[in-house]
């Protein structure tokens, strides 16, 4: 009802009006004390904004669970905002923090498994709180990772019973685990397959997750063969339960390592003072500390006084709040929790966890030690702590010297490296014996190093490590770049071994006249017929000539030579000796003929002197090929090199580059476009000589083993076959058979170098104690083992000791000896005639009858006409 302005008294009110007046007010009052009430409730109401990633799965549940109970407890009204971190989408994760914050908040709770950068940075922008609590499995990961170092483990594989506590894991081994390892989620089929073909294989083996889990995945990897070697299984338990390991898993000497928290952890997680039973029954370690540590915030956020701050994302306040009180708060709340520590530079409170460890088997159980997480691991000393080697296989094939069955070894399929012996075999027990792992030898089906087959696919040592079959190579394998494309190399252990020839020594002919084959038999002849002529005109001259002694003895003293016919002959043989021929004829006419005689004498004798040197020298120096161009361009010695070998690639490359290179030149000389003039030659300026090469080894057939090879030069006695080949091997083989020798210079040089699978971990192992060996010298000392002239010795037919033999000039001693016994018969024939005729006069006289001058001038008259005038006849 309104009432008139100019009314001057109130009218009186019906009963109806009464009664909407009263309601109205009645109204306003309830609006009045409503607002009054809101405005309490608001300001009271604390938003907690909590942050998990995806891998806490559980997690949501926990949390809303602990702020319930926490708001029943704690007199607070509070509100909680969550936020879901995914590593592929975590700018959706930012905005959804930045929308939370924005309505206003007291403080970010963060239980990420590695706990989000962004939002602490973001809290410090607005001058919020951030609080991040420990609940992943980052302890058990780094209990487990140094349990695993003790052992000196450098690869393992790590199983999980769930993907969330896989997902956990990765934050740990990001950070900073030295063990290499593979991920993977529980035991199934493809599981086991990965797990079987991984070459190399895991060292260990780690399976974490609850203990149900852990027996189920246990029990599976024992059905599918996993668990052949003995404590290589580490079993770790997320949870306290009172059901110990069930050890008839175990069979025989099959053992296992159980890491489990101990009792005390229960009292940690259920916030308990540990005086006595903490009830770990079916415990959730992770849950457990969630609610512990949403109680103990909201118990600082009250005693603080925390209000809610408003902020937008990018528009930080000016003059954000001070953080410094609550934390000094939250600390102290803290002291309260036994065993839980604050870490003010990550702002996270860590639970201080204690694991025991056992080593169990189907017989007993002991203790190994204990983890703690400031203690760390302690082992106890009371358990013989042996470290666990690897087991690898290595590939290798039977080369001299590189690897070669033992004289006394019978095994012929032997994999077992005391059987063996050579270069590589003490290269890879030496690798063993620095990274203490325990290996066998695998030999290659086909026997070849491996080469790409036409298919694409690979064959010999290169197959199988890019297949899985091993783990390493060991063995004379060349680095090249195609092999590399399927495999890896580490540093190299051999240095620039090429490729080199070999061929056999030529076996002399033996012969004892070998002297009388300096020169031809037609010299031979002119020779005896010139002395036959010289003998016949020096009698014939002496004989007929005025002034020669024979017919002019007066002009002469007296005993002068005269030239029979055999004093001529005598003397035509003996000018060809040192000696001379004696008394030279008087005549002129025969000594002109002497003097040329002599002139021809000299002249022959030096020929002979000067080709019988050189004859015998040649034949030790002479080599049928110096290089490989001298062997290309020869087509009587044939030639070999070894199948599916980096060698048979090099020429077959070459081969195809220079067919290249004739495709080209003859485009330029073909092409109308070009000039030319300037390709016009006679012929290809590019000889073609690895192509005749390959052609000839095709022809000849590469052999399937070295032995093969040196075997087919070997047979060969005249020395016309050689194998192309290995130079490291060749140089062996030289030193080893005086038979064998090598030809011109290396060629081609490569390293060689172990091999692992692409992406292996231990490549980089393995270079690195290849680096330690070779500061150390370690492989001078091993070549010098095994490419040492000197231990083979002189060599009988060494070229460079080697004098003139005696089957060389043998026959120069049986023409003495002849002389000898023909000397002999003539001393014969001298004393048979002479007691045949008794009466022939002598020159032997007696001159003890002599008495007087007289007689002894008779008797030398006497004497002088008896050696004048009687000349005995033979």
């Amino acid at each position: 009802m309104v009432l008139p302005a100019n009314s001057g008294s109130s009218l009186p009110l019906t009963e109806e009006e009464g009664d909407d007046r009263m309601r109205e007010k009645s109204n306003l009052v309830s609006i009045l004390l409503l607002l009054i009430l809101l405005t309490k409730f608001t300001a009271a109401q604390i938003t907690i904004v909590s942050v998990l990633d995806e891998s806490l799965g559980e997690g949501l549940s926990w949390l809303e669970t602990a702020v319930s109970e926490a708001q029943q407890t704690g007199g607070l009204t509070l509100k909680q905002q969550m936020v879901r971190v995914s590593l592929e989408q975590e700018e959706d994760g930012e905005k959804q923090l930045c929308q939370h914050l924005a309505g206003g908040a007291a403080v970010v709770l963060d239980v990420t498994a590695g706990g989000w950068t962004y939002a602490r940075d973001t809290s410090d922008q607005f001058g919020l709180p951030y609080v991040r609590v420990q609940i992943s499995n980052y302890q058990w990961m780094a209990a487990a990772d140094q349990l695993l170092q003790s052992r000196n483990a450098t690869d393992a594989a790590l199983i999980f019973d769930s993907e969330s506590q896989l997902d956990q894991a990765l934050y740990y081994l990001v950070e900073g685990s030295v063990v290499r390892v593979i991920v993977l989620n529980g035991v199934k089929d493809e599981t086991t397959n990965t797990l079987t073909k991984m070459r190399p294989a895991p060292s260990y083996y780690v399976i974490i997750g609850e203990t149900p889990q852990l027996v189920d995945l246990f029990s599976k990897a024992v059905k599918k063969n996993l668990v052949t070697r003995d404590s290589r299984w580490t079993l770790v338990a997320t949870d306290v339960s009172g059901d110990p390991f069930d050890g008839g898993l175990l069979k025989g000497s099959m053992g296992l390592t159980l890491m489990t928290p101990a009792e005390e952890v229960c009292c940690i997680a259920r916030n308990i003072r540990p005086s006595g039973s903490c009830d770990c029954q079916n415990l959730q370690i992770p849950r457990e500390l969630t609610r512990n540590a949403v109680m103990t915030l909201v118990k600082a956020l009250k005693a603080d006084g925390r209000q809610n701050v408003v902020g937008t994302c990018g528009n930080a306040p000016a003059s954000p709040p001070t953080t410094t009180s609550f934390y000094s708060t939250l600390e102290t709340e803290l002291k309260s929790w036994s065993k839980v520590e604050w870490l003010s530079e990550k702002r996270q409170v860590t639970p201080q966890l204690k694991f025991n460890i056992q080593a169990i088997n189907s017989s007993k159980t002991q203790d190994v030690g204990t983890w703690t997480t400031q203690g760390r691991l302690s082992l106890n000393p009371d358990y013989e702590h042996s470290p666990i080697r690897r087991f690898f296989k290595i590939g290798t094939l039977l080369a001299r010297p590189w690897v070669s069955r033992k004289a006394k070894s019978m095994k012929t399929n032997s994999t077992d490296p005391n059987d063996y012996e050579g270069y590589c075999v003490k290269l890879a027990a030496r690798l063993a014996e620095l990274m203490k792992f325990d290996y066998e030898f695998v030999f290659p089906a086909d026997g070849q190093y491996g080469a790409r087959q036409k298919n694409g696919s690979w064959n010999g040592l290169v197959a199988d490590l890019a297949n899985g079959v091993t783990d390493i190579i060991v063995a004379p394998l060349t680095m090249t770049s195609e092999r590399e494309e399927v495999i890896d190399f580490v540093a190299p252990y051999f240095d620039q071994s090429g490729i080199s020839i070999v061929i056999r020594k030529r076996q002399r002919e033996e012969n004892l006249f070998k002297f009388m084959m300096v020169l031809r038999a037609e010299v031979w002849v002119s020779i005896v017929a010139a002395l036959v002529v010289t003998g016949v005109m020096i009698w014939l001259l002496d004989r007929y000539s005025p002034y020669s002694a024979q017919n002019n003895a007066q002009l002469y003293p007296p005993n002068c030579r005269k030239f029979t016919l055999k004093e001529s002959f005598w003397f035509a043989l003996t000018s060809f000796t040192p000696q001379g021929g004696g008394e030279a004829p008087k005549a002129l006419s025969g000594r002109t003929l002497v003097a040329a005689y002599w002139l021809f004498v000299v002249l022959m004798l030096a020929t002979f002197t000067a080709n019988l040197a050189a004859f015998l020298t040649v034949e030790r120096m002479q080599t049928p090929v110096s290089s490989l161009e001298e062997l290309a361009g020869q087509s009587k010695i044939n030639y070999t090199v070894l199948k599916s070998t980096a060698t048979f690639r090099y020429f077959s490359n070459m081969a195809a580059a220079e067919e290249e290179l004739y495709r080209v030149w003859k485009e330029l000389t073909l092409n109308s476009t070009s000039d030319q003039s300037k390709y016009r030659v006679w012929d290809y300026p590019i000889k073609e000589q690895y192509t005749h090469i390959l052609q000839v080894i095709e022809d000849s057939h590469p052999v399937e083993r070295a032995e093969e090879g040196f075997a087919r030069v070997l047979a060969n006695t005249k020395g016309e076959f050689a194998f192309i080949h290995d130079a490291s091997e060749i140089r062996y083989e030289v030193y080893q058979d005086c038979q064998l020798t090598e030809v011109g210079e290396p060629f081609a040089e490569q390293p060689y170098a172990i091999a692992v699978q692409q992406g292996s971990h231990l490549q980089d192992e393995i270079s690195r104690m290849i680096l330690e060996l070779q500061k150390d010298r370690y492989f001078e000392a091993l070549n010098a083992q095994f490419w040492n002239s000197s231990a083979r010795g002189a060599c009988p037919n060494d070229s460079d000791s080697e004098g003139i033999t005696l089957q060389s000039l043998g026959g120069v001693f049986i023409a003495t000896l002849i002389g000898l016994a023909l000397a002999m018969v003539a001393l014969a024939a001298e004393v048979l005639y002479y007691k045949r005729v008794p009466n022939t006069p002598t020159r032997v006289t007696d001159i003890s009858q002599l008495h007087s001058k007289k007689a002894l001038k008779m008797a030398s008259e006497k004497d002088h006409v008896a050696h004048i005038n009687v000349t005995p006849v033979y």
